[in-house]
């Protein structure tokens, strides 16, 4: 690795149990990265040898229920000296053609630019999905100190607290190794937590917040709370099904081939319907008491959230 290829960075990465991808996704940042920190929840796999291993600086911490809790501990805790911070989920990683673009462009911005967004590419079971949804767009690039991490159960983003953000061409691209068992279980997880948002849409904010995390969304982070506000009224389960269709045959998801249908029936139809069975079911034994709700689902599913 050439010396002047190092760049001003330091790349961040929340880990647990990841030795299928962390070493693909450290090695696509070691060309322009100063520092590489890992924070690990106690994994009890490989995750930290391999980590440790091609140089990265591995912490461990308890997880806390919530990537923003973790993320923004990282931020207020790590020894950092970089003027920029990544953040990467272990299973992503940078395309060639975002590496060039980050060493062509980052030392030409202009000093208020405190943030990049890239462009997400989704590979599912080794295909790129090309068709069915818009482009996600999100900000993972940032100057230290000028940004944070918002307190949600799902869907969380990078808030820039000055400044403002520009986006880069090329992606970078999450593309997760293990099999469609892992990813079905983990989507039951996503579940409650996703039904938990849909609910405080409902009836009103009623999670944990941080009043000093409030700061700049992206402008595809802001259209996609505002569709969500537009999904939450239409008729449960019905909605589930009309967003597939609305993926797989209104924006062509066909053309994506098998994998293409998997995709957006699992997380377009399958997975939205399962939410809205968990809603429905929170919905028949607590109504809309907001106090019942909480200590629903902290007794059937184990989530506390105010």
């Amino acid at each position: 690795m050439a010396k002047e290829s190092i760049m001003d960075i330091s790349v961040v990465i929340l880990t647990y149990n990841e030795e299928l991808h962390i070493q693909r996704c450290i090695e696509r940042v070691l060309p322009i990265s100063k520092e590489i920190f890992v924070i690990d929840c106690f994994s009890t796999d490989q995750t930290k040898t391999i980590a440790s291993q091609l140089g990265a600086h591995v912490f461990e911490r308890a997880w806390p229920g919530n990537q923003a809790t973790q993320f923004n501990w990282a931020l207020e805790n790590l020894p950092i000296r970089t003027k920029w911070v990544l953040r990467l989920d272990a299973d992503e990683y940078l395309c060639p053609e975002l590496i060039e673009e980050i060493r062509a462009k980052l030392g030409t911005l202009s000093p208020n630019v405190t943030g990049v967004v890239f462009n997400l590419r989704r590979i599912f079971m080794g295909r790129h999905i090309r068709y069915g949804m818009p482009r996600v767009k999100l900000l993972r690039l940032f100057c230290y100190e000028k940004a944070r991490c918002e307190r949600r159960l799902m869907d969380e983003h990078i808030q820039l607290s000055e400044g403002y953000s520009l986006e880069f061409e090329h992606d970078f691209a999450d593309h997760n190794l293990n099999t469609i068992g892992w990813w079905t279980q983990k989507h039951k997880e996503y579940a409650i937590r996703e039904t938990i948002e849909l609910l405080s849409i409902e009836l009103g904010d009623f999670m944990k917040t941080e009043p000093h995390c409030q700061g700049i969304l992206s402008g595809q982070a802001l259209e996609k709370r505002r569709k969500k506000l537009k999904y939450v009224k239409a008729p449960l389960f019905l909605r589930s099904f009309i967003y597939f269709l609305y993926r797989y045959v209104g924006h062509l998801g066909f053309l994506d081939g098998k994998e293409g249908f998997l995709w957006h029936f699992l997380q377009g139809w399958w997975y939205r319907t399962l939410v809205d069975a968990i809603l429905f079911e929170i919905k028949t034994t607590c109504g809309t008491d907001k106090s019942r709700i909480v200590a629903y689902v902290k007794d059937k599913y184990g989530l506390d959230f105010v």
